[in-house]
């Protein structure tokens, strides 16, 4: 599997060249031959019961599976905003790829994925354009997979008829009839694992008009994580259901991973004075929502649920993302600073891991804010 496209987070940001290299692989848009007809969704669940009763379990398959340095999406790299007025056919795919990486510093991981990386490549199209989506399962899973995309009219976002087995491929169409950032997520019998491995991500449907120019766009995903072991234990972390169950994750991560948008690990987003940044976010859950605050900043506007079609709030603080949601928000950057992004459930961000930066360069602006000496 391809680990690293020889592009560095710094060399995206276009700051820095030398710093280590960023290795998720972001991507969209590629495309596949539809294989089969769509699953009659009787059938489709009895298959995924069948496949996941028959299946190892991850404990079991070690030295089997796909390995990965890291499934950490690089928030930088997401499709651009759209700047044409007419609708348009999309060929999209998604690869469900099961790979063990590392979570942290000595911790492996077994991910459900997306093309490799968490969350899941951001998918970008306009009100009234159309798709066809193929969903490919690589032959090397274990596990049984669909979509269900929030953007769809049809029985269960399609997810009936995208449900794969390891090896197959499947294809849905539909049209994209109304605006706005929607979760797409495995949807099979055991979701909440599914999810909580990482397989969830972002369709942004624009609307007709558009969307508002800004200098930078990131992309981020929240989701929780639960394991056997404690926090931060080293070695192979191993998926708890109990814990799963009573809704309390040893790990609520951006992007996958323990901080992994800090300089402690792949680096701080970059940005400069007087810049201003679009951020999108998919709450994965499966079972915490997010209280999203940028700890510096506010947000100047934002769309809760990532409701285009709706006015935005302005000047809000915190807002709540719930799971199986999105969050549309902008941020002036009028001061050189490191902006937190955080849930502000802070036991999160202190205890288990959830964290990223934004580091704004450029020069003091004293006018704006200063520290005085005493």
């Amino acid at each position: 599997m391809k680990k690293d496209d020889g592009k560095s987070f710094d060399d995206i940001n276009t700051l820095d060249p030398s710093r280590r290299h960023f290795l998720g692989t972001a991507g969209t848009g590629a495309l596949l031959l539809g294989l089969g007809g769509l699953a009659v969704q009787q059938r489709a669940v009895a298959a995924e019961k069948t496949l996941a009763a028959t299946s190892p379990a991850h404990d079991d398959i070690s030295g089997t599976i796909l390995r990965a340095d890291t499934v950490v999406a690089d928030p930088t790299r997401l499709p651009p905003p759209i700047q044409r007025a007419h609708s348009i056919h999309h060929e999209i795919a998604l690869e469900a790829r099961e790979v063990r990486a590392s979570l942290d510093s000595g911790i492996e991981f077994m991910y459900m994925t997306w093309d490799g990386q968490v969350p899941g490549p951001m998918i970008r199209v306009r009100q009234g354009d159309t798709v066809t989506l193929t969903v490919t399962s690589a032959k090397t899973n274990f596990m049984p997979h669909n979509v269900d995309m929030h953007a769809i009219y049809g029985t269960g976002g399609g997810a009936g008829a995208t449900l794969v087995n390891p090896g197959q491929s499947r294809s849905v169409f539909f049209k994209c009839e109304y605006p706005g950032a929607f979760i797409y997520h495995c949807a099979v019998f055991d979701m909440d694992l599914h999810i909580s491995s990482g397989m969830y991500g972002m369709i942004l449907v624009e609307p007709y008009e558009g969307l508002a120019k800004v200098d930078r766009e990131i992309y981020l995903g929240q989701n929780e994580v639960y394991t056997k072991e404690p926090f931060g234990t080293k070695g192979v972390a191993h998926f708890d259901n109990t814990s799963m169950a009573a809704e309390d994750p040893t790990y609520v991560l951006f992007n996958g991973a323990v901080n992994a948008l800090t300089p402690s690990r792949f680096g701080p987003i970059k940005a400069r004075v007087g810049e201003t940044m679009r951020v999108f976010m998919v709450c994965g859950g499966p079972n915490l929502g997010s209280n999203f605050h940028p700890i510096g900043n506010v947000w100047k506007e934002c769309w809760p649920q990532g409701a285009l079609a709706n006015p935005p709030l302005r000047y809000i603080q915190t807002q709540p993302v719930a799971p199986g949601s999105c969050f549309v928000g902008h941020l002036d950057l009028p001061v050189p600073e490191t902006v937190k992004l955080v849930d502000h459930a802070l036991s999160r961000v202190t205890h288990k891991g959830l964290l990223a930066e934004i580091a704004v360069s450029g020069l003091a602006q004293p006018d704006i804010y200063r520290a005085i000496s005493q």
